[in-house]
């Protein structure tokens, strides 16, 4: 059986390669793995060994703590605090475009948006 620790600490590892725009088949090559391999990790089906996992932490840019956050004790993991396909792709085509006053713009308007919604919904 899968354990809930596992599915969060697969999420983030999704989460940090796809916000790096990383694939699976190029993570998993730089860290000796088979394809297959990774893809368990990211869905909690096969525990990452603590070596594998500060390899990961090395390889996505993060801290090793970065794969446990949401987590607290006693509780079940916090999953909608995980970021979703479409937003991290979403976040991976604006960290793509080179010009910053774009990328500002950009940020500026999807802020913008959020607060108004933020608003909105408290009415």
């Amino acid at each position: 059986m899968v354990h809930p620790v596992d599915v969060h600490v697969g999420r983030k590892i999704r989460e940090a390669r796809l916000v790096r725009g990383m694939t699976q088949s190029g993570v998993a090559k730089q860290l000796g793995l088979s394809f297959q391999q990774l893809q368990k990790y990211e869905t909690g089906y096969n525990r990452v060994s603590a070596s594998k996992l500060f390899e990961l932490s090395q390889l996505l840019d993060v801290q090793p703590s970065y794969f446990f956050e949401g987590l607290a004790a006693g509780e079940e993991p916090v999953s909608a605090t995980l970021m979703d396909d479409q937003t991290a792709k979403a976040v991976m085509a604006l960290s793509s475009i080179r010009d910053e006053k774009v990328k500002n713009h950009l940020r500026s308007m999807i802020h913008e948006i959020a607060s108004c919604e933020s608003v909105a919904a408290a009415s």
